[in-house]
């Protein structure tokens, strides 16, 4: 059975030839690259190679780049970073309700130790209003967070209408970019950004690697103390074969974005139209237009999503309710109940989301299963639904 792989969103297949850059780091040039000799120098040079690779996908500076464990840590590393460095400032962080858990939580995490924070609402596409954005300032404001694409939904947020706003008011300006970048343009500059998070394996890198871009100048805590790598922010050897790794996929996605974008999006949109027309009680989460281009998130009404997925991989094919980092969390989704969902809707909730292995092939043959497997799983549902009724009856 050929297997079809619809969760992108999730993670993608470490590209052979990442792998191929990989190996000679883990055997042959395995220095630390802090040491002072041969094979800790050349070590330091593929590491200093791949971060200049990674500041040009961003239209960043080599020096602004600081590498990871994930997207997880340079989120964390962004929003504690701050607080603790300009608590003395303010203590006041404005996100929105959409935000990934890996911003969502160290945000809950200040709040313990005395810091506010605000969560904006969205519209039912998803979007923030650059306006909330600006009502939500205060003089105790140091910190704004806001993704630039949902990893849910895919809608994409209007950062360079944030960007100004956080300018004109002097307020440090982050942003998750874990879902874009490689995969439509970023130019932290044109975002108006002064933090910004990627992860690798989001573009067929390793898993275990990101960065977070920091603006010169941007004043940020380290939470990692030890020596002092990474230009003294964050401290602990580097992962040299994970960087060069980060540092070939990065090339890679470059050199094909254009073209892929332009792929994926025709994918997502005969999907999308498949989709409808062969599903009555569907309807598509997220914005219309403003979206990421390989993203369909779609409601099914009278389904349990759960049921959907396992009849799907029963099909070879697999696809996802949402993040993967809450897939076992049986509460529904936090982004689409923001969009106006009810608990039961997000419940019947599922995510597709194609890359660069992806065919028509591959779109033609889960449009041809998925009507039968939503029929059955339906009548499941209701089966389900019969049976939990009468066991609170009895």
């Amino acid at each position: 059975m050929n297997r079809i792989y619809l969760d992108h969103a999730a993670t993608t297949p470490t590209h052979p030839e990442v792998v191929k850059a990989m190996l000679p780091y883990f055997t042959d040039v395995f220095g630390n690259p802090s040491t002072l000799y041969a094979y800790g120098q050349e070590a330091r040079k593929a590491v200093e190679e791949a971060r200049s690779k990674v500041a040009s996908l961003i239209n960043a500076l080599s020096e602004e780049i600081v590498f990871t464990s994930g997207g997880t840590e340079a989120d964390n590393f962004a929003i504690k970073g701050v607080g603790y460095a300009d608590e003395n400032e303010g203590n006041h962080i404005i996100t929105t309700a959409i935000e990934h858990h890996a911003v969502l939580e160290p945000c809950k995490f200040l709040e313990k130790r005395g810091f506010t924070a605000t969560y904006l609402p969205v519209d039912k596409y998803g979007l923030v209003d650059p306006q909330d954005v600006k009502k939500a300032i205060t003089d105790k404001t140091i910190l704004i967070s806001v993704m630039h694409a949902n990893n849910e939904v895919g809608t994409i947020e209007p950062i360079v209408a944030i960007g100004k706003i956080a300018r004109e008011r002097g307020i440090i300006f982050h942003t998750d970019a874990v879902q874009t970048a490689g995969h439509i343009p970023v130019n932290v500059a044109e975002l108006g950004v002064d933090l910004l998070s990627i992860s690798a394996h989001k573009l067929y890198g390793p898993k275990g690697i990101g960065a977070l871009y920091i603006k010169k100048g941007t004043r940020l805590a380290s939470f990692i103390h030890g020596g002092e790598q990474e230009r003294r922010q964050r401290a602990g050897t580097e992962n040299t074969p994970a960087i060069v790794g980060f540092g070939k996929a990065v090339e890679i996605v470059a050199e094909e974005m254009t073209d892929e974008r332009t792929r994926l999006s025709h994918l997502r949109d005969k999907f999308t139209k498949g989709l409808v027309k062969q599903i009555e009680q569907i309807q598509l989460n997220g914005h219309p237009t403003e979206r990421l281009p390989n993203n369909v998130n779609v409601t099914i009404d009278g389904t349990r999503a759960n049921l959907v997925l396992l009849n799907l991989e029963v099909e070879g094919i697999y696809a996802s309710t949402g993040s993967a980092c809450s897939s076992s969390n049986p509460e529904p989704s936090h982004v689409l109940l923001a969009l106006g969902l009810s608990p039961e809707q997000a419940r019947s909730s599922l995510r597709f989301t194609l890359g660069r292995g992806t065919t028509e092939d591959d779109i033609e043959r889960v449009l041809e299963v998925l009507p039968h497997i939503i029929d059955k799983a339906m009548v499941m549902s209701e089966l389900l639904e019969g049976l939990a009724r009468r066991s609170k009856c009895c």
